[in-house]
């Protein structure tokens, strides 16, 4: 019989599985570095305080998804009312493939900064199914995260992508 794991190597073992979607979820929603730092560390606070709530009834990748993302949606509530100025340049530092040249990870770094840039742009509703589908979930996992049924991720998703499209393309125009 194996002993019961604790809710610390839970919480550990989450961290380094999961560790992306608090890196996504923080780029989605912070955009300067010290915002990123202050929103990182709430969501894990927010993680290990709800883990006693965690019933198994979901996958542990869609509820960390649920916490985060409530949490995100309330911390940028939050910073917004307190009239704190969230910046529009994500620290995208530390993206970069290991075989790519200097100049290819410029590129990609510049890339995904106009992603996010766009993202941040997006209202909530799209900023939040818009980041799930670059993820890679599939409508059921998105409609378990959100709530809503699949066919209304579907034409969710349709309509926030065509919004994606049109600031990413009003940012391909602005740099010509």
């Amino acid at each position: 019989m194996s002993p019961t794991p604790t809710k610390e190597s839970i919480f550990a073992e989450w961290m380094a599985e999961h560790r992306g979607v608090l890196v996504k979820v923080t780029r989605s929603f912070a955009s300067s570095p010290p915002d990123a730092a202050d929103l990182e560390q709430e969501l894990m606070l927010q993680l290990w305080q709800s883990l006693p709530t965690y019933r198994g009834q979901a996958k542990p990748s869609t509820w960390i998804y649920r916490v985060c993302l409530n949490t995100a949606l309330t911390w940028r509530r939050g910073a917004l009312r307190r009239g704190r100025h969230i910046e529009a340049s994500a620290d995208l530092s530390q993206i970069s493939g290991e075989s790519e040249s200097p100049a290819e990870a410029a590129g990609q770094r510049d890339l995904l900064d106009q992603l996010y840039r766009a993202i941040q742009e997006m209202p909530r509703f799209d900023r939040v199914m818009v980041l799930l589908m670059l993820d890679g979930l599939a409508y059921r996992e998105i409609a378990e995260v959100t709530g809503l049924t699949e066919n209304h991720v579907g034409v969710a998703l349709s309509r926030a992508r065509k919004r994606l499209a049109e600031l990413l393309k009003g940012a391909a125009d602005e740099l010509e």
